[in-house]
């Protein structure tokens, strides 16, 4: 989340590129999923951390679905991807409960734990910088 309070998206790249990200409503059949909004990068997104608001344009990104308003009881999931479909990154899973428990600088993101599960977690975006490629 932003200092002013808009909903960022943060993309870790911890190794080939990412070239935009889109947020859908989660459904256990893809077909059936629903985008709430997505991005394109302006170029390539490379090894490092990048992030973008949501809800507004932003330098260096292109609005393709603009943000949906996001809904109560409802889980939207968060990916990024290329577009020869060679790579994606992790996704996570929020509703607007999560959101709300966010606070700027926060970052919320599936950490694997040590046997190899996945578990949801918002740290300092700092935290999520230094240990979210980890085993990639």
């Amino acid at each position: 989340m932003s200092a002013d309070g808009h909903l960022l998206g943060v993309m870790l790249v911890c190794g080939h590129h990412i070239d935009g990200a889109t947020l859908s409503v989660d459904d256990p059949d893809p077909d059936h999923q629903v985008k709430a909004g997505e991005w394109t990068a302006s170029r390539p997104l490379t090894q490092g951390l990048t992030t973008w608001p949501l809800d507004a344009p932003s330098g260096g990104w292109t609005t393709t679905t603009p943000l949906t308003p996001l809904a109560a009881r409802t889980t939207y999931v968060l990916y990024g991807w290329t577009k020869d479909d060679s790579w994606s990154s992790m996704s996570i899973g929020f509703t607007l409960a999560d959101r709300a428990a966010l606070r700027p600088g926060t970052v919320r993101y599936d950490r694997i734990t040590e046997d190899g599960d996945e578990r949801a977690v918002t740290v300092p975006a700092s935290d999520f910088e230094a240990e979210a490629c980890d085993g990639f």
